[in-house]
């Protein structure tokens, strides 16, 4: 097995494909045929956190679903984590494999990720999909990014040499996990018990949330005019769903369906819910 590739198990390993673009080797799962849809996930996860509404059926899209740069099974140089450095890697990513995306799904911070792509004008999809998207700056050490290990780690970056592992992994994962107001069913958590067991994933997550900074791209959304769809879990304590409702005011082409019960992770808590919300919006919404 690649060192590059996800170990036998992990959710749509048959899509894993490892590619070089200079400076990181990618992890990309790729799975699909149509359209092309980018999903981003969000800080403190990887591509996994896509199965749910995979497996819901979100509609016929050639999906495009890399790990973030430092997440999961890409490895990255230090360094590369400021939203400006990982939305041009992703366009170079996409420029790559020849991939026009018509529509992109981002979540949390991937979020962000998104609408820098479109505000920089590095990717013109029809469509942006934001699921209880990270748009604001972190308020405290954990701050308002998704991270599975910002809790525990941001506050003492040491604890990073004693990474978890088995059931204290699982045990951790689900703890912070619930912390953000989601619940997840084992089945669900076990990936992530993976990935904070990864010192590689934990410095990435961390150096993400150390360089992050939204404070330009807040005073940009005004002048995105892509049609856009937030959709928010009514429950999430990572990101209050008022951050949301701002957004959308901000923007000129913009609605906001709230999920009551749904906290952070709305993707995996309601897949069927928010396949359907996206697909609906996707059909409606029309082309630039």
């Amino acid at each position: 097995m690649s060192v590059h590739l996800p170990p036998p198990g992990w959710p749509n390993r048959s899509a894993s494909q490892s590619v070089q673009v200079v400076p990181h080797r990618w992890h990309v799962q790729r799975t699909g045929a149509g359209p092309i849809a980018l999903m981003l996930h969000g800080a403190g996860a990887s591509a996994h956190t896509w199965a749910p509404l995979l497996d819901a059926g979100i509609g016929d899209w050639d999906a495009i679903m890399p790990d973030l740069p430092g997440h999961g099974f890409t490895k990255s140089p230090r360094g590369r984590a400021r939203l400006p450095d990982v939305a041009t890697d992703v366009a170079a990513l996409l420029a790559h494999l020849h991939a026009e995306p018509e529509v992109i799904i981002g979540h949390s911070a991937g979020g962000a990720v998104a609408f820098e792509l479109v505000r920089r004008g590095l990717c013109k999809p029809r469509h942006l999909v934001i699921l209880n998207g990270a748009l604001e700056d972190f308020q405290g050490a954990a701050g308002v990014l998704f991270p599975v290990m910002a809790k525990v780690l941001a506050l003492n970056p040491l604890t990073g040499f004693f990474l978890p592992s088995g059931a204290q992994a699982v045990k951790q994962a689900r703890s912070v996990i619930a912390s953000t107001g989601t619940e997840l069913p084992d089945a669900l958590l076990q990936p992530y018990a993976e990935l904070i067991s990864r010192k590689s994933h934990v410095d990435g997550t961390l150096a993400m949330m150390a360089q992050w900074s939204l404070a330009e791209l807040g005073k940009a959304l005004p002048q995105i005019d892509t049609p856009t769809l937030f959709i928010h879990g009514a429950a999430d304590e990572a990101v209050g769903v008022k951050a949301a409702q701002r957004a959308a005011d901000a923007m000129p082409n913009a609605d906001l369906i709230v999920l009551d019960g749904v906290g952070h992770l709305s993707h995996e808590e309601m897949p069927e819910r928010v396949a359907r919300d996206i697909q609906a919006f996707c059909a409606m919404a029309p082309a630039n």
